[in-house]
């Protein structure tokens, strides 16, 4: 995933099923997600520097400009802290991802920055420390760090392998249109949903798209009373040839299809943007 001189890329996180299973004392909702990442992403670079820098660009760099704290920069000192160095680094961070769009975008720029930070400082710092520096900046950090496909608990923080997926193609597309999640789970009503984990995993495509189809995204409907766009997403991208599946990731307001071949989900992503302009829609492979 790392080149020396190219940076890391912070793949896009999607929840291809996410049951709410409940809810804690403290208002947190508990979660039953099986997670996995795009080969599409934001790119994060970093070089040894004087002091703790933070340039942004790309084509949603404008949508960062105005945050005092980056979340990249939250990373880096904490990183630091826990090795007892000066955080001393120029971070580059090229934000392709839409922003607080259900993909995990800014947890998966810290997760990139904590590990291509580990590498330049050249830190010895064990797994288990660095999931903890992960999660004391947000409950998604954790499963960003790990890459892998994972079935995640708690509020995010439990984590479990969910082992190798079938290859696969996804098409995640966004209208940029806000859901704010909070406002997203202060609009689901109704009962909570089952924890959704498999014993083994599924043997190829047909069985995922199966497995899949028990489930679905609880947040799907108060995601559309936040923001009505979503349904003409989920419309759009079901009607595209070779669509095994459409589902909301997250708490939205990005979509995404599942695909078998690559040329399904490019062909898709074509028609898409023909058809609406104004949205954002990238074709990748599932990582790993």
């Amino acid at each position: 995933m790392t080149t020396a001189g190219t940076g890391r890329l912070a793949r896009a996180k999607i929840n291809l099923y996410l049951h709410v299973t409940g809810k804690r004392a403290d208002g947190y909702h508990l979660l039953d997600s099986l997670i996995v990442f795009a080969e599409a992403g934001d790119l994060l670079r970093v070089e040894l520097a004087d002091d703790l820098t933070l340039s942004i660009d790309g084509p949603f760099a404008e949508g960062l400009a105005s945050e005092a704290d980056n979340l990249v920069l939250r990373a880096a000192r904490a990183l630091a802290a826990e090795a007892g160095i000066a955080p001393r680094a120029n971070i580059h961070l090229t934000k392709s991802l839409p922003i607080a769009s259900g993909i995990g975008g800014g947890s998966a720029d810290a997760a990139a920055a904590l590990l291509e930070l580990c590498r330049l400082w050249r830190l010895d710092i064990d797994a288990g420390r660095l999931q903890r520096i992960a999660l004391a900046l947000g409950a998604d950090v954790p499963v960003c760090v790990d890459g892998r496909p994972a079935f995640i608990g708690g509020i995010g923080e439990e984590i479990v392998p969910a082992g190798a997926l079938p290859a696969a193609w996804l098409l995640l597309v966004n209208p940029r249109v806000p859901t704010p999640t909070p406002q997203v789970f202060k609009a689901r009503r109704g009962d909570f949903s089952p924890a959704a984990r498999w014993h083994t995993p599924p043997a190829d495509l047909e069985a995922l798209v199966a497995f899949l189809a028990s489930c679905r995204n609880d947040l799907t409907e108060p995601a559309i009373l936040v923001a009505p766009e979503v349904a003409g997403v989920l419309a759009v991208i079901a009607a595209t040839g070779g669509c095994r599946l459409a589902r909301l990731s997250g708490s939205g307001a990005t979509c995404f299809g599942l695909y078998s071949a690559a040329a399904d989900a490019a062909a898709a992503q074509a028609e898409i943007l023909r058809q609406r302009p104004g949205w954002w829609a990238v074709a990748a492979p599932i990582a790993g």
